[in-house]
């Protein structure tokens, strides 16, 4: 853990051009002008097996991916009252027990509608607890994902582009307050420096 928490971002609908990986870049742009390069994966780059059909090689750069991180953005869009399809499938890709176990969680979700992707996040949020992650309070739902970006993918909405600023920096301090220390403790573990600090009591 020398080079300290990393994250991974995921987009979890493989449809083209979709708004999901246009809200999640400015999510991604907040993380790296606060120092963090998260690594991207995006739906629209990969081919995963369905459950029981035996892995694909990005299924495995996938759980190990999630596997190396200190923490993950999950982004999906609601499609039918739900979250998608493809994001489902990324998750049953994560293996059992699931590589999401005991990694800190933000969620992302999109929607055309005026209400936004409540639903899909709520769902969202009972399968992934049921995995293991640590799903962090307050995930962004945005409502009127069409309007919010021009036709470059640029966000023109200032209101969404303050909360999508938000979400990365909800996880940045979630990972300051407790990730980095315990990562710091672990390296002092390995070291022997809190066997000798210790001694000395």
């Amino acid at each position: 853990m020398g080079q300290g928490p990393s994250i991974v971002s995921i987009s979890g609908t493989s449809r083209p051009g979709n708004y999901t990986a246009m809200a999640l870049a400015v999510v991604n742009e907040q993380l790296r002008a606060q120092g963090t390069a998260p690594t991207l994966i995006d739906a629209r780059d990969i081919t995963l097996p369905f459950p029981g059909r035996g892995d694909t090689a990005d299924s495995v750069a996938l759980r190990e991916a999630v596997q190396a991180a200190s923490a993950v953005v999950l982004a999906t869009p609601e499609y039918h009252g739900g979250f998608s399809a493809m994001t489902k499938l990324i998750i049953e890709n994560l293996g059992y027990p699931s590589a999401l176990g005991g990694k800190p969680l933000a969620l992302l979700g999109v929607a055309a509608g005026r209400i936004g992707a409540i639903k899909s996040l709520e769902q969202l949020r009972s399968v992934c607890s049921h995995a293991g992650a640590i799903v962090l309070p307050g995930s962004v739902s945005i409502a009127g994902v069409r309007s919010a970006f021009d036709d470059s993918g640029v966000c023109t909405d200032p209101g969404t582009e303050q909360a999508l600023k938000r979400l990365a920096e909800s996880l940045l301090t979630f990972m300051k307050d407790f990730v980095c220390p315990k990562h710091t403790l672990e390296s002092l573990v390995r070291s022997g420096e809190v066997r000798a600090w210790t001694s000395t009591l």
